[in-house]
């Protein structure tokens, strides 16, 4: 489903992804508001989510698609926006969003994004993962102590944690620690759990934060 209050950029993406063989659109929103409803009646895998919108933003829409609930059985959602702001990341990232964006990427890194958030998975446009890593690297050790719920993961859950927020792939985290890939879903699902977090958009951010691995 879509969420954006232009029209023209609504339905260019529209056709851009119902291009896809893979990729449907099920619903076109033109507010936070309208999107709210329309998920209800739609059931969509992924909302590609504008920010600015009139009635209500995006930020709001996705924190209360997601905020305050499990996120079995909710879209995921991906926010997709001219302004590359850090405020927005973190607002966005905050309120559970999957992915974040930029509008001028290309047709293919959108439709790829699109895939990845419904698998599960969580992207960030290159040029937001290097400030976000650069804004953890300027604080200091003390202003981000590490939070009780990190010792309770296992060292090889650690190890794995280390890895995802190096950007890597379970295939290659599996390479890495000589282990099936199966093995390192299993680990990562059991690190999400222990953590309370949603995804590994948020697993990476908790890491930075924490200081389980440096910039």
């Amino acid at each position: 489903m879509i969420a954006d209050d232009q029209v023209l950029v609504r339905d260019g993406l529209a056709a851009l992804l119902d291009a896809a063989p893979d990729i449907e659109v099920v619903g076109q929103a033109g507010n936070g508001r309208e999107a709210l409803e329309l998920v209800v009646v739609t059931d969509p895998d992924v909302v590609v989510m504008d920010i600015r919108m009139p009635e209500m933003d995006g930020l709001t829409a996705t924190e209360r698609l997601l905020g305050g609930s499990t996120p079995e059985g909710r879209p995921k959602v991906l926010v997709l926006t001219t302004f590359d702001l850090d405020e927005y990341v973190y607002e966005a990232l905050g309120a559970g969003a999957s992915g974040f964006l930029l509008k001028d990427s290309s047709a293919e890194d959108l439709m790829q994004a699109v895939r990845v958030v419904a698998g599960g998975d969580a992207l960030l446009a290159p040029s937001v993962t290097r400030r976000l890593i650069a804004g953890f690297a300027r604080r200091q050790r003390h202003e981000r102590p590490q939070s009780e719920a990190a010792a309770t993961l296992t060292p090889r859950e650690a190890d794995v944690l280390r890895l995802v927020a190096r950007g890597m792939s379970n295939a290659e985290i599996a390479a890495e620690l000589v282990v099936a890939e199966q093995t390192v879903k299993t680990h990562v699902g059991r690190i999400l759990m222990k953590l309370g977090l949603r995804d590994r958009t948020q697993a990476v951010v908790f890491a930075y934060e924490n200081g389980i691995v440096a910039p």
